[in-house]
């Protein structure tokens, strides 16, 4: 009696955790697909424009080399210098439009970029830099092209996971002679746990790791692999701003420091309390202003 007891209980057990094991990769496996996917009807509006800041602006469109129209704003410069602006996941230019103001003030040339499964874009996979480095790419060629743009004089900007891909993107190509990463994140591995909270509401225990194996095989990528901090040593002896909040819930708080202790020389590193994720245009206008403006006035116009 007791050896069957045992029996059954072993195979309740088993059973429970079969079941179990199958409901938390149903929940992880759609979780994941949310995640790397982006189809264009569940993507933000683009209710706004340049010219709603007073920007005189045109629309544009560059073709990557993988045949997929992208659209942008551009802004003519003043001084022939030339940022451009990456939004991050999930989000489209709109997100720009407060930065390109006070670069556009104080006589910046400004090109907000837009990349693959975003915007209004073509496509719906999210690589994580892995593919839009095509788009940052097309983009690069086209600033290239732009009448009365300095080619010494071209920078990026970038926001949360376009932060990650500039820093990606300028480290392999020294047309961009100065980055400001704002809220980049230092690797996939090192934000998975932060951001799978943020974006899911699930513990990271056990959904990070069962999210990272369905995204990377939806994907055909290994997350491992995208790390900035691997990258950014090679974008010295150009100079890079990093800007990240200590109270960052979407990106491993730490990132900016991880990043900063991965970069050489220049670098420059600005860490706030209370400020949000990606949020300090819009939290400290001014103390940005003057943080990212006076960045790229001194590599590009000090002698």
């Amino acid at each position: 009696m007791t050896l069957t007891l045992t029996l059954k209980t072993l195979r309740l057990f088993i059973l429970i955790s079969v079941i179990l094991f199958a409901v938390l990769n149903v929940v992880a496996f759609l979780q994941a697909g949310t995640l790397v996917n982006n189809v264009l009807q569940d993507r933000a509006v683009m209710d706004k424009s340049p010219a709603d800041f007073g920007l005189p602006y045109e629309d544009v469109q560059v073709t990557t080399s993988d045949n997929l129209v992208l659209n942008g704003w551009y802004m003519p410069a003043q001084n022939s210098a030339l940022i451009i602006m990456q939004h991050g996941y999930k989000w489209n230019r709109i997100g720009h439009l407060e930065e390109a103001q006070m670069l556009v003030n104080a006589g910046y040339g400004v090109l907000i970029s837009s990349v693959r499964a975003h915007d209004i874009n073509p496509g719906e996979k999210i690589t994580f830099g892995v593919e839009e480095m095509k788009d940052l790419d097309a983009w690069t060629n086209y600033a290239l092209g732009l009448p009365g743009i300095d080619p010494e004089k071209i920078g990026m900007l970038g926001d949360s996971l376009g932060a990650s891909m500039v820093i990606q993107y300028a480290a392999d190509h020294d047309s961009i002679k100065a980055v400001v990463a704002h809220s980049a994140f230092s690797s996939m591995q090192d934000t998975i746990e932060t951001s799978v909270t943020h974006y899911t509401g699930l513990p990271p225990f056990p959904f990070a790791p069962l999210i990272k194996f369905w995204a990377e095989l939806d994907l055909g990528i290994s997350i491992d692999e995208i790390d900035a901090k691997k990258w950014i040593p090679n974008i010295s002896p150009r100079p890079i701003l990093l800007i990240h909040s200590l109270d960052d819930e979407v990106i491993s708080a730490g990132s900016g420091e991880l990043l900063f202790n991965a970069a050489r020389e220049p670098k420059q590193l600005w860490l706030e309390s209370g400020v949000g994720h990606a949020d300090f245009d819009t939290a400290m206008p001014e103390e940005y202003e003057k943080k990212v403006v006076g960045f790229f006035n001194q590599y590009f116009f000090d002698d």
